[in-house]
């Protein structure tokens, strides 16, 4: 047996709230407390083996494995990209794959390692792609073709700006797979590894390299973060056979735009001894039986370890993750197993060096902020330069959309795109002479406001089963019209975040918002089954984050509006219709 000892961060300190200078969060040296959590020995032998170039199960690890440890040890999921299996696949009709168990479980779990997801329950046939768009930058050559592709679905094709500033486009039918990869490589973008097991889409500030209180440009980071773990979009099996899904972010900002506390791993910027770097934080997600906020590793790395450290956090979750209920294998659990010190041990024996050192307490983020809104114009660093931030309702476009906003980013920018955690879209490098022309382009009147209703600003609506056969409800529709009958009923003066999501797997991350809606199956008056949420409170993002709670269950979804009025009443100082009216 192995005896580990776990390390506990002392109570966070700030200097005096009297101090007119800029208030640093800064973390009190951490205290050692002995607490001994047994290891056997045997738990520490990696699960995984090389064979061939790719990384599976061991024979001995197999016993009472979940069934998609079972269908990824009986085919390579990222072979279809690799191996270009992909080309006779896309050549099969749809009556040829459902007659086999095999090519059925390609379409509908392994095409997942390349980021298409089939819609077998509501969109027989069709499959969402979801790309790798590092930071949330992309090009208005990217955004055209990306709509070029939508365009030629029909009412089936459409986009989404998902909550990790990323693409997903709608409709994709199986014959065009092969064109549709080629057509992203042209355009320097790529889909694997954006689904299932692997690395999702690498968050970073979305003002990154334009934000005149910026700490740190995120961009170079999370470009080599994609590029490392895709391969330079050639395919990595070294990280493509993780135990569940595992997110990662760098923070660049004071606002924490990136939301770092619920991301597996998350460089927070600090710095040691003169040297500029990041601590780490790890173990944060959300699932439908748990929800957790990452915690410190008791890590700090240089900038020049970014890439080492993640490496040896993903195989240590790789090597030791458990593989049997699919609701206790995210990174977390195997930290809770190991003891932070134990896992940070492990962590450690995979650096090149088999060094890591000790946290900073000198950490950069700004503890007193107040975060600050992107929408609409703003000054850039740049002198005679701003961006614009465009409010996406429930974050989906159309073709015609996405043409219209890259015409206004090579017009009036140049060329770029930010996309947004919240769903939104900014386009920077604006000459400040063009802003007037800008502000007077209908697609800024019409559609997509630089100045939405205080509501509507703080909204974010998953997926939802209109095209989701995960999602319980409809979200993005619902979402905008309670919004709507909720404004008639009461007038709200400050700023309030709802976040949708069709089901328990909380895409939409209503554990992080002021007011939450997860779908689920409720009770009318007469008993009956009929979509309704379960609504949550108090979750909170930026530094003094932390995730909200069940505020009430199962509410009917016919019923959600009043409930809604009366929670912005008591909670968020919202003043009646009739009462405003009756001052006036």
């Amino acid at each position: 047996m192995t005896s580990l000892c776990v390390r506990f961060l002392s109570p966070t300190t700030f200097p005096s709230s009297s101090s007119t200078t800029p208030k640093t969060w800064v973390l009190a040296a951490p205290t050692t407390v002995r607490v001994k959590v047994e290891v056997d020995d045997g738990r520490l032998e990696p699960r995984v083996e090389e064979r061939e170039g790719y990384w599976v199960l061991k024979d001995k690890f197999r016993h009472g494995i979940n069934p998609q440890e079972k269908l990824k040890l009986e085919k390579e999921p990222i072979k279809l990209f690799t191996e270009n299996r992909i080309y006779e696949l896309a050549k099969m009709s749809m009556e040829e794959i459902d007659s086999s168990k095999v090519t059925k479980d390609d379409i509908d779990v392994r095409l997942k390692w390349l980021g298409l997801f089939h819609r077998r329950k509501h969109r027989y046939g069709r499959f969402m792609m979801r790309l790798k768009l590092p930071n949330g930058v992309t090009t208005s050559a990217q955004t055209r073709y990306l709509a070029s592709v939508i365009k030629k679905y029909g009412k089936d094709g459409c986009a989404d700006v998902t909550t990790r500033q990323n693409w997903q486009i709608r409709g994709v039918v199986l014959p065009d797979v092969p064109e549709i990869l080629k057509g992203l490589a042209e355009v320097g973008l790529t889909s694997l590894q954006s689904g299932m097991d692997n690395v999702r889409n690498p968050v970073g500030n979305p003002l990154a390299g334009i934000d005149p209180d910026e700490i740190v440009d995120t961009r170079p980071y999370t470009n080599l973060l994609s590029q490392f773990i895709t391969d330079n979009s050639r395919g990595n099996p070294a990280v493509t056979n993780l135990p569940r899904k595992w997110n990662v972010c760098v923070v660049g900002s004071h606002d924490l735009y990136e939301h770092p506390h619920i991301n597996d791993l998350a460089y927070i910027p600090a710095t040691k001894n003169g040297r500029f770097g990041f601590n780490l934080l790890v173990g944060g997600f959300f699932s439908p039986k748990r929800c957790a906020e990452a915690v410190p590793l008791d890590a700090w790395v240089s900038a020049d370890d970014v890439i080492p450290v993640c490496k040896a956090v993903l195989e240590t979750y790789r090597d030791l993750g458990t593989r049997g209920n699919r609701q206790k294998t995210r990174m977390m659990w195997l930290i809770d197993e190991l003891g932070v010190e134990g896992f940070r041990a492990e962590v450690m024996k995979r650096m090149p060096q088999q060094e890591l050192e000790r946290g900073s307490s000198s950490e950069l983020v700004r503890k007193q902020w107040e975060r600050r809104d992107y929408l609409g114009v703003r000054p850039q660093k740049q002198k005679g330069l701003s961006y614009v931030g465009l409010h996406i309702p429930v974050g989906r476009v159309q073709a015609e959309d996405m043409d219209e906003i890259t015409r206004l980013a090579d017009e009036y920018g140049s060329g770029e795109l930010r996309l947004t955690v919240e769903q939104n879209i900014i386009i920077p490098n604006i000459e400040n002479s063009k802003l007037k022309a800008l502000l007077e382009e209908p697609l800024l009147k019409d559609r997509f406001s630089l100045e939405p209703s205080i509501l509507m600003k703080g909204l974010v609506a998953c997926t939802g089963n209109q095209f989701c056969g995960q999602a319980i409800i409809e979200t993005k529709a619902r979402a905008l019209k309670v919004i709507e009958e909720v404004e008639r009923l009461v007038a709200v003066t400050r700023p309030v975040r709802m976040h949708w999501t069709g089901c328990p797997n909380t895409c939409g991350q209503v554990q992080v918002a002021d007011i939450g809606f997860m779908g689920c199956i409720a009770r009318d008056e007469n008993k009956k089954p009929c979509e309704g949420v379960d609504v949550f409170l108090g979750g909170r993002v930026g530094s003094d984050s932390h995730l909200g709670d069940v505020y009430k269950k199962s509410v009917p979804c016919k019923d959600l509006v009043p409930l809604f009025a009366e929670i912005l009443v008591k909670h968020f100082g919202a003043v009646p219709r009739e009462s405003e009216e009756a001052e006036d």
